[in-house]
């Protein structure tokens, strides 16, 4: 069975870093997009002046 490099590790670490950092900023975005569409949409209820 073969060994790899230190250096293979390396690129192997960072090939993997980077594609994990790509997906979380492509998921972060769609996800902090939604609420601001949402909020467009925001059903508005009457407000109710309570009296003691």
């Amino acid at each position: 069975m073969p060994q790899m490099a230190p250096s293979w590790w390396t690129i192997l670490f960072f090939t993997f870093t980077l594609s994990f950092m790509i997906m979380m900023f492509l998921l972060y975005s769609q996800t902090y997009n939604l609420p601001q569409s949402i909020k467009a949409n925001k059903i508005t209820q009457p407000k109710v002046n309570w009296k003691w």
